[in-house]
């Protein structure tokens, strides 16, 4: 209130001293001759709030109290609440939050009325908490007990770098989950010289439990050439035998317990099933296998040199064109053309696993890959042009672009996709050595 420099004119409407009546703009009771100018000035405007504690409650008013409010709260800068209730958790005003918040920090603040028994108790080291919320438990559904907000699953989007292979996964944007799968790892041979695996499996979708059945085939596969190259065995014979393996693990997936497996392709109808591709990068060889429609593509470094396909489809569309009844264009423009005629399962017809061995006499790229990108990059040109030209020095760079590439073109299936760099030793010059 701004203060008057006249005699302040009363607005009292009675006397202080006898309690008569008096007139606006009195400056002395008529009845008693009080001097109403000595009446004191209300004070200036600086309320106080209150905050209201039903009187019942004793242990609830003592909680109260400015020692309970938020510690991360100030409440003498501009912008704290009066009213602790009212006071948002985490950083205090005009401080930044931390770039990844703790469950702390982020964690709604207990209200101060709920008695301590019910309060829910610090999440142990290492528990999982939601992405949305940042607060509640997932459960084993993959559903947060807080909020309920449902979690992406792990193989949503995968990625892994190691020495110079690198790989990337994705659902893609119209598949409900992820159902492709790698493995890439590197090892040495008994003279000490480095060889590099990829392996790339592509869940059959008509099938059951399909990311389960890559997923057995990858890390099978992989595990059996880590065991059998450090042996010496000819990586051609290793990748052979990985297949085999990969073939075995998914079979498994369909057995009941205590039943001997028979190869009777009607005993297990809709079984777990996936298609394989790998490549392996040892002695100056490059060795690739596979079943189904993955494919293996080598792209020089040097782009005046043509790029290659190294695989052939186990597919409708390719016996077609294998049968002379289409030329590929006609083939793959088919609504069969994707229909494969080979895989990974307990109900596969017997077929013997695909391998070659190439002995590169240039630098280059090894691109494997699952139909979720070639579908976009078809030709051996087409998937050259999609390479980036940094993908040598940056293979897991160049596997996040290709996998780019297809979902910027619709991604209409899961995307997986590995780049192993081949650089020729000295001794490496010559040619292809053979396929199978």
């Amino acid at each position: 209130m701004k203060m008057s420099q006249n005699p302040q004119e009363t607005a009292l409407s009675k006397c202080p001293g006898c309690e008569e009546p008096l007139e606006p703009g009195d400056l002395f009771c008529g009845a008693c001759g009080y001097d109403l100018s000595a009446v004191p000035e209300p004070p200036q405007d600086h309320p106080t709030i209150a905050m209201a504690v039903p009187a019942e409650n004793g242990a609830a008013a003592a909680a109260r109290t400015p020692a309970a409010r938020p510690a991360a709260v100030r409440f003498d800068e501009p912008g704290g609440s009066g009213d602790f209730e009212l006071a948002a958790p985490g950083a205090a005003p005009g401080v930044a939050p931390a770039s990844t918040p703790s469950a702390e920090a982020s964690a709604p603040a207990p209200d101060p009325r709920t008695p301590a028994a019910e309060l829910p108790s610090t999440p142990p080291a290492g528990t999982k908490l939601c992405v949305a919320c940042r607060a509640g438990r997932v459960d084993n559904d993959g559903y947060c007990e807080n909020c309920g907000h449902a979690q992406p699953r792990e193989r949503d989007h995968m990625e892994q770098e190691l020495g110079s292979v690198a790989a990337v996964s994705d659902r893609g944007l119209r598949h409900h989950r992820n159902e492709d799968s790698f493995a890439v790892s590197t090892t040495a041979l008994p003279d000490g010289s480095p060889a590099v695996v990829a392996i790339v499996c592509d869940g059959v979708s008509s099938a059951s439990r399909p990311d389960e059945a890559s997923a057995a085939a990858a890390s099978a596969a992989n595990e059996a050439l880590l065991e059998s190259l450090p042996r010496g065995t000819h990586p051609q014979q290793a990748m052979h035998e990985a297949i085999v393996a990969a073939s075995e693990s998914v079979n498994s997936l369909a057995e009941e317990p205590g039943q001997a497996m028979e190869h009777d392709p009607h005993r297990h109808r809709n079984a777990p099933a996936c298609t394989l591709v790998g490549a392996v990068m040892a002695g100056g060889l490059l060795v690739v296998g596979w079943v189904g429609d993955s494919r293996v593509y080598w792209v020089p470094d040097d782009r005046t040199n043509p790029p290659a396909r190294l695989t052939e489809d186990d597919s409708w569309a390719a016996q077609m064109v294998s049968a002379g009844l289409m030329n590929e264009a006609e083939a793959y423009a088919d609504e069969r053309a994707h229909a494969i005629t080979g895989w990974l399962g307990a109900d596969a017809y017997e077929l013997e696993p695909h391998t070659a061995s190439f002995k590169p006499d240039r630098s280059g790229l090894v691109v494997v890959c699952t139909d979720g990108l070639w579908n976009y990059a078809e030709s051996a040109a087409e998937m050259a042009a999609a390479v980036p030209a940094d993908a040598q020095l940056r293979p897991l760079h160049g596997a996040q672009v290709l996998v780019g590439h297809a979902l910027d073109g619709g991604g209409h299936d899961n995307v997986t996709v590995a780049l192993l760099p081949f650089a020729v030793p000295p001794q490496g010059a010559g040619s292809a050595c053979g396929n199978t």
